[in-house]
């Protein structure tokens, strides 16, 4: 509200005076009311509440009631066999471990926060300059700022001179904002142009001024930032969504069949313990315990791959969510455009234009950066023509006359040299009508271009008036190479890229339009803050996807904008590198900071954070996701098909009056070993070439989509009527239940073990794929294999899964039908190709 106030009016509100400032006792009184100038720090989770919270996962919980179950049964039995219940235990505790190291490693966006405010701060108290403890400034205080210093409040200012402030970091402005004590805004006037205001921590580019403290710690527009910080919920990832009501459809699943087991057990007057074993046997079987695990460390691999590719992840969930994104929303400035300034066009009446670009500049901000560098690409490089002709004098540059001039000696005398606004630069020449509008003329031109223009003029003498124009420099920030090539290749891919920032309408337009993020249609593709603030929740819901362009927003716009994207239904990936930044990084699906521009605040709120500071980064890092997910699906994929097949193997024998032919440690075995080292190699499968060629994975679309459950009960009706066949080989051909279990338990590990190779397309042959490609792949079945040769040979592990060896006979049985899976799954994939169109994703 300061902003709309006169300074006068600022002093009587805040009950101060500009001259002497407030006194010592004053000073403690508000202390007192207002409380420190310090943020507030989010409440930490102890480590045992985010330890208990791992085990709130349905599958998680299951496996700790299968533990239970298996205990208590092996307590009641007398046995004090705990391999099962240990086993179920670790599985658990790692995944809970891993789990909670990962939060513990959570954001810091907080203390980021805390430490870009400043230690001290200077302040005029009863009448004298003092330094004060920055955590002790309050409202009323009259605080002294020069060029370094970084703002340690928001405040109104009184005094300015030649006074720029570096906010990109808050409003995301790509240059210094010069500032205007003298100025007065109307409401509503967006933050980023109230140039009578400084805040808490922006730095001071040039010059020096003084202000009216107007807001403290949480109050101030960086404090209100860390409120959103602390209250904004960090959404659940599509993944940890549809592995969740995996985990519950297990559960129910594995407590209707034993539910059933139960019954028809009572009905057959099968002793309770029998019914406990067949029931823990079953739970073991329905479950995939090391699915948790395994979908942990498949992340964890596609972390270091992503870090290979300057794609550093802080959390695990953000790899899988990269793949489903929809909708990229990208600041504009450091994240699409380069953050440094540039001529982009010259437009000169004089020769001399560039020559006077050199001279009439200070070399202070972005701006006189940018015309320094160009002038310097012309062939006029600044000290050396200063050295030439050596300035005598200087008029400052000036908010309200928006022009600065120089007078330097030439060998012919003096010469002026002016430049500014080029409104007010070419009032101040000895032009005609029409000359004059032919200048404004290029000018609006210019500025349709989203430039920045700056006028040149020069006269003989000390003389700031009655000048000759010499020319316009037209400056912008410029696209980072590569981001147009990484913008089209999102278009390919289905995802829809917006430009989020704080920078200006036109500007923003243009750059977008460049950039190839939006064309011009003749629809409005860009909507400003102003325009956001006044369209309701429901009408923006209704908009969102016509726009490609926000401009002028605040942090509390971009949040909005993001949740709009959310409720339509779209996985949002939001990307920035400032303060104003931080909010929406949190609220989005996945936040991806700036590693070299950003500040600690942005990198501590994402979830992911791009070292080389490039848009395309993170495209190549939407592909790496998008290979992860498809690797996660076909674990899952192959897990699950594995588990119904043990499940099958149970429940068929029960209901035929079998003895059970698995065990609850050889189902472990299977679970955790010839199962989990297949599953995890998939994981580092190659993607598939068309990957970026297709449409991302919507929210609600079921991890089985596409025909996948179907072929999960196929294959594992196949897997498990295989094992049955095993188990009947061994206990009616050779007489012996053992040795039928051990033919059921090595068939269904070893028939497990080529499946995996299955998994690796839909459509497409393994033999075409190359049964090498995936030497990972390669290397766990020759791995899994062994082992499984190793627990049916060897006495002391056979008798620990209580199986026997094997004759020569017996294994070219088991080695016979554990191939079939092979030779099923090739078949159907050629009917499929030769049929059926490739499934769309």
């Amino acid at each position: 509200m300061y902003f709309e106030k006169t300074i006068r009016e600022t002093e009587e509100i805040l009950k101060t005076d500009m001259d002497t400032g407030l006194s010592e006792e004053e000073a403690k009184r508000r202390l007192e009311k207002y409380g420190e100038n310090r943020l507030e720090q989010q409440k930490e989770k102890p480590i045992l509440l985010k330890l208990a919270y791992q085990f709130s996962d349905p599958m998680v919980i299951i496996l700790i009631v299968a533990a239970v179950i298996s205990f208590v049964t092996e307590w009641l039995n007398g046995t004090a066999d705990f391999v099962d219940p240990a086993i179920i235990m670790a599985i658990v505790f790692l995944n809970a471990g891993i789990g909670v190291f990962q939060e513990l490693k959570a954001e810091k966006a907080l203390e980021a926060l805390k430490e870009m405010l400043s230690p001290e701060a200077l302040v005029r108290r009863n009448g004298k300059a003092v330094k004060v403890p920055a955590e002790q400034l309050v409202p009323g205080d009259i605080l002294i700022i020069e060029t370094g210093d970084i703002i340690p409040a928001d405040c109104r200012l009184i005094r300015s001179i030649e006074l720029s402030v570096e906010e990109s970091s808050l409003t995301g402005e790509s240059h210094g904002v010069h500032k205007d004590a003298a100025a007065v805004f109307e409401e509503g006037t967006p933050l980023g142009d109230r140039k009578n205001m400084v805040w808490s921590a922006t730095m001071v580019s040039a010059g020096r001024g003084e202000g009216i403290v107007t807001a403290t710690g949480m109050q101030t527009e960086v404090g209100k930032i860390a409120g959103i910080l602390i209250s904004e919920a960090v959404p659940q990832t599509p993944l940890q969504q549809k592995l969740a009501k995996t985990g519950q459809s297990l559960g129910l699943a594995a407590l209707c069949v034993c539910g059933v087991i139960f019954v028809f057990g009572l009905l057959r007057a099968m002793p309770p313990m029998d019914i406990f074993l067949t029931a823990v046997s079953l739970a073991v079987a329905a479950i995939p315990e090391g699915l948790p695990a395994i979908v942990t460390i498949m992340l964890a691999i596609g972390v270091q791959k992503m870090a290979d590719n300057r794609a550093i992840i802080r959390k695990l969930s953000a790899v899988e969510t990269l793949g489903s994104a929809s909708v990229i929303c990208s600041d504009k400035t450091g994240t699409i455009t380069q953050n440094k300034m540039q001529v982009k066009e010259w437009w000169s009446v004089s020769d001399n234009v560039y020559l006077y670009a050199a001279l009439c500049n200070n070399d202070m901000g972005q701006t006189e950066g940018a015309l320094v560098r160009g002038a310097s690409e012309k062939g006029f490089l600044k000290a050396e023509w200063e050295e030439r002709y050596p300035r005598i004098m200087e008029e400052p540059f000036d908010s309200v006359k928006k022009w600065m001039g120089t007078v330097h000696r030439f060998p012919s005398g003096s010469r002026t040299i002016v430049k500014g606004a080029p409104d007010i630069i070419v009032e101040k020449c000895r032009i005609s009508d029409e000359e004059k509008n032919r200048v404004l003329k290029k000018n609006k031109e210019m500025a349709s271009k989203a430039l920045r223009v700056i006028a040149f003029a020069e006269g003989e003498g000390i003389c700031f008036d009655e000048l000759r124009f010499a020319g316009l420099a037209g400056i912008y920030d410029p696209p980072r190479p590569e981001a147009k090539a990484a913008v089209e290749t999102c278009r390919k891919a289905g995802i829809k890229v917006v430009m989020i920032t704080g920078d200006h309408e036109e500007t923003a337009a243009a750059v977008a339009e460049e950039a190839g993020i939006a064309e011009r249609t003749g629809e409005k593709i860009s909507l400003s803050g102003k325009e956001l603030d006044a369209m309701p929740d429901e009408q923006l819901l209704r908009n969102i996807e016509r726009y490609s362009v926000f401009a002028r927003v605040t942090p509390k716009d971009k949040v909005r904008i993001v949740k709009a994207f959310q409720r339509k239904g779209h996985i949002v990936a939001m990307t920035g590198d400032g303060v104003n930044d931080a909010p929406a990084l949190k609220a989005a699906d996945i936040g991806c900071a700036m590693g070299i521009g950003g500040t600690a605040v942005a990198r501590g709120a994402a979830d992911m954070v791009l070292a080389d500071d490039n848009f395309a980064t993170i495209v190549t890092a939407v592909k790496e996701g998008r290979g992860i997910y498809d690797n996660i699906r076909k674990a899952v994929h192959f897990l699950l098909s594995s588990n119904i097949g043990e499940i099958i193997t149970i429940f068929v024998a029960i209901l035929l009056g079998w003895n059970t032919p698995l065990l609850p440690v050889q189902l472990l075995w299977i679970n955790l070993i010839t199962d989990s080292f297949p599953a995890i190699a998939l994981g580092v499968d190659p993607a598939d070439p068309d990957i970026m060629n297709r449409r991302p994975v919507k929210r609600e679309k079921s991890l089985f989509a596409d025909g996948m459950t179907a072929n999960i009960l196929i294959e594992g009706v196949m897997i498990g009527t295989l094992a049955l066949f095993a188990f009947a080989i061994g206990y009616n051909a050779y007489g012996s239940l053992d040795i039928g279990r051990t033919l059921a338990f090595t068939v269904l590990g070893m028939s497990q073990l080529i499946h995996a190779f299955n998994m690796r397309s839909e459509d497409k042959s393994v033999f075409s794929l190359g049964i090498f490609s995936n030497m990972y792949l390669t290397g766990a079945f020759f791995i899994c294999f062994a082992l499984q040769v190793a627990v049916v040979s060897l006495p002391v592990m056979a008798d620990i899964f209580k199986v026997v060896p094997l004759d020569g006979t017996q294994w070219l049985i088991a080695g016979a039908l554990s191939l079939f899976p092979l030779l099923f799954v090739e078949l159907e994939k050629l009917i499929l190709r030769r049929e059926i169109p490739r499934r769309p994703r």
